[in-house]
């Protein structure tokens, strides 16, 4: 599913330089269907690790192999395929002002080309799910910040993606709320996802035991 092989980052920076590097000799493997947290302080690499993930940037050295791609070697017209089997629920939400919740979640549906019908259907089941059914038609910005997350993390899994990435999902919902949704990354899990979550909540991970990636600095200190 996922393979790093010696990775480092740097990233690019005014006139074309490099920074220094933010990751380091990265070495782990994910076998399909897998449930991992991605661990360490602020400053440790950990969103770096996603973003290599999800393919907003590439490597600049090592290998990196992604749901049985070499990223490197790939096609650039392969990409936007290979990014539409992966799920992405980002810390700052990145979701669409002028589109609704219900349009930000059907998105990845309609990108796949999923008929209309079945769009309807499975978009309102999964905000009723997240307790956002009676906001179908309202934009983001008319929404809490924790109804905002949520609505990013149905369009993050509406489409059953082979690979969900989460980057501190938790951090904007209550007890009540960041335990449903383990309860849906656990069963999309149970399902054949691979799920790939990074945070700051060591409750959380007490809570929900599952081996889980460390970094320090910029390096891998422990992958159980």
């Amino acid at each position: 599913m996922v393979r790093f092989d010696r990775i480092g980052l740097r990233y690019s920076q005014a006139g074309g330089r490099y920074g220094p590097e933010v990751l380091h000799d990265l070495n782990f493997a994910l076998p399909d269907g897998v449930f991992r947290w991605l661990l360490g302080p602020s400053g440790a690499g950990k969103t770096s690790v996603l973003r290599l993930m999800y393919l907003d940037v590439r490597p600049t050295r090592g290998r990196l192999d992604l749901l049985g791609t070499d990223v490197a070697s790939a096609r650039r017209g392969a990409l936007p395929r290979l990014r539409r089997r992966i799920g992405v629920v980002f810390q700052d939400f990145r979701l669409l002002p002028h589109l609704s919740t219900f349009d930000n979640v059907a998105l990845p549906l309609r990108l796949a080309g999923r008929p209309e019908g079945q769009i309807r259907a499975d978009v309102t089941e999964m905000l009723g799910w997240v307790g956002l059914g009676r906001k179908l038609g309202t934009r983001p910005l008319a929404l809490a910040g924790g109804e905002q997350q949520r609505v990013a993390i149905a369009r993050a899994v509406i489409a059953r993606p082979s690979l969900l990435l989460a980057d501190e999902p938790t951090g904007n919902l209550d007890d009540t709320q960041a335990e449903r949704l383990m309860g849906l990354f656990k069963e999309l899990n149970r399902l054949g996802t691979t799920v790939v979550v990074a945070t700051h909540n060591q409750t959380l991970v007490a809570r929900h035991k599952a081996p889980a990636l460390r970094l320090e600095n910029g390096r891998l200190i422990g992958h159980e």
